[in-house]
């Protein structure tokens, strides 16, 4: 465990005892993982680790679209309170039906974004653990049923767009708050070699995302966080390629706190030396490193001019003051 998200579990345990957005009940420890702690819910009340305001319709899209909660039990989010899926519903679900307020969050990132446009047959301006129309990547299916939020590549969330250009745009967007990662190759074991199969035709493509030259090896990317950012860009690619949804652009945007240090140590051990931090590195990695854009949660929140927007004035106070943004 980093001191980031050990630092961030003493201060979450501190807000919910003095949070208005919880009840007495909930104040006391939860039992995560065999153990009660203070920085966890009880696990019957999960669904109060979501902001009021979409604590009834969150769970149910996630039911609607068959996505499973990380960390979560049955149909409840994790009662976790330094969940990075639950911080990422937190942060964007709000915005469901508020395409201006979400162009808004998102122009900081693209300059060029003029409307936001639904992203599935919801309506809705956003989608959850996207994980593409199509089996892309040719990843392994159990019972022959491709499941968001499991066992497949999938960005915490997806937005489309048209911009000033006239192009259509998606931006996948991964989502961090507490990790940290250590030295633990995903290629080793029967399952590290079904892993490398799988995606090395996609990898050595000519046309692939990742410039092969700049990487010592194609094993050096199986150490988490990179194996995650190839995935994903595999996916942006193929997205893009397949021209997915009428996408001329697909981008992976990468957020994450600007004060969690641990997440930007490099772990693979023959990239150490290409950057100063693991976004740095991936982008250094890229034929097109615009397809890449890492962004701190921070930034993020605090660009976003809320008194345009007053409907989300007590979401903005509940983020702020849960996450300190």
């Amino acid at each position: 465990m980093g001191k980031f998200l050990n630092t961030e579990k003493q201060k979450l345990s501190g807000w919910k005892r003095r949070t208005p957005y919880l009840s007495e009940e909930e104040r006391g420890p939860g039992v995560y993982r065999g153990r009660p702690r203070d920085f966890c819910l009880p696990r019957g009340c999960a669904e109060e680790n979501l902001y009021p305001g979409i604590r009834l319709l969150a769970p149910g899209y996630f039911v609607a679209f068959d996505i499973k909660w990380h960390d979560g039990r049955g149909c409840k989010c994790s009662n976790h309170l330094g969940s990075s899926m639950v911080s990422c519903v937190n942060f964007l679900f709000p915005f469901a039906d508020k395409p201006e307020a979400l162009g808004a969050l998102l122009r900081p990132i693209f300059p060029s974004l003029e409307r936001v446009l639904p992203m599935e047959d919801s309506g809705l301006f956003w989608a959850f653990e996207w994980i593409g129309q199509r089996n892309y990547l040719g990843e392994i299916s159990r019972g022959g049923k491709r499941t968001r939020g499991a066992n497949f590549t999938s960005a915490d969330a997806a937005v489309r767009f048209r911009d000033t250009s006239g192009r259509i745009q998606i931006a996948l967007i991964e989502w961090k708050y507490g990790e940290s990662y250590g030295r633990t190759s995903k290629a080793e074991g029967k399952s590290g070699v079904r892993r490398q199969a799988i995606y090395r035709d996609l990898f050595e493509a000519a046309d692939g995302p990742i410039d092969t030259n700049k990487v010592p090896d194609y094993l050096d990317l199986f150490y988490e966080p990179f194996y995650q950012m190839m995935r994903q860009q595999l996916l942006a690619h193929e997205m893009e390629k397949h021209h997915e949804l009428d996408a001329q652009v697909v981008t992976v945007v990468h957020v994450c706190p600007e004060a969690n240090t641990d997440f930007k140590r490099i772990t693979s051990p023959n990239l150490v030396t290409l950057g100063d931090s693991v976004t740095d590195v991936w982008k250094s990695l890229l034929r097109n490193p615009e397809r890449f854009i890492p962004v701190h949660t921070e930034d993020l929140f605090r660009s976003f001019d809320v008194e345009a927007f007053p409907e989300l004035a007590d979401w903005h106070r509940y983020m702020r003051e849960r996450y300190r943004l």
